[in-house]
């Protein structure tokens, strides 16, 4: 009898990412049956977080193939507002043409706006005046949304201050828990209220 074929769940680690933003939903991935977790950095090499976490990825960017990502996700920190990561755009542009799914926080968000990946879906970021400052080119004012996070096709965005409801529409787009379960886990680690 065949396995079912496992997602894969790819996130990009960079010297300064915020490892908060990312806390409450990569727990979740990495236990799942359903779904491989993946870190991957520019070069393979060791990074260290926001929170001073000294963290070895799996793979480097080069040994990427997109036809085996169901989902990458970008954790925020200051190396997108200066241009840091922008070894990161064929990647980026090859996973949007191909549907598949890119969730962004905080100012990956921006970075997305910056690329023009946001113009014609809804999305939210930190705040509307800071993606508009950070991503001069960005066109998209007139989808924006100031909530939480927002998935709209293959974009999922949150503000900086919502790792839980990031991880709530990412696992969503995973497909992770039944709409019960996940809205179960969100009550339980955004209320601290379980109901049955």
């Amino acid at each position: 009898m065949n396995q079912p074929v496992k997602k894969r769940a790819y996130v990009f680690l960079f010297d300064g990412f915020s490892d908060w933003e990312i806390a409450y939903l990569t727990p979740e991935i990495n236990k799942s049956k359903a779904c491989e977790l993946l870190y991957f950095s520019a070069q393979g090499q060791t990074v260290h977080s926001m929170g001073g976490m000294k963290v070895v990825p799996d793979i480097a960017l080069e040994q990427m193939n997109t036809n085996e990502v169901d989902l990458l996700i970008l954790p925020g920190g200051t190396a997108w507002e200066k241009g840091e990561n922008n070894v990161l755009d064929q990647l980026v542009r090859l996973l949007f043409e191909q549907g598949k799914t890119i969730a962004a926080i905080c100012a990956a968000s921006a970075y997305l706006g910056q690329k023009g990946f946001l113009d014609r879906l809804q999305h939210t970021s930190n705040d509307l005046q800071y993606l508009k400052g950070v991503a001069p080119q960005y066109l998209g004012e007139k989808n924006y949304l100031n909530t939480l996070a927002v998935a709209d096709q293959n974009i999922v965005t949150a503000n900086g201050i919502a790792p839980i409801e990031f991880a709530r529409e990412v696992f969503k787009k995973l497909n992770l828990y039944s709409d019960v379960e996940t809205e179960q886990w969100y009550q339980l680690f955004k209320n601290g209220v379980w109901q049955e």
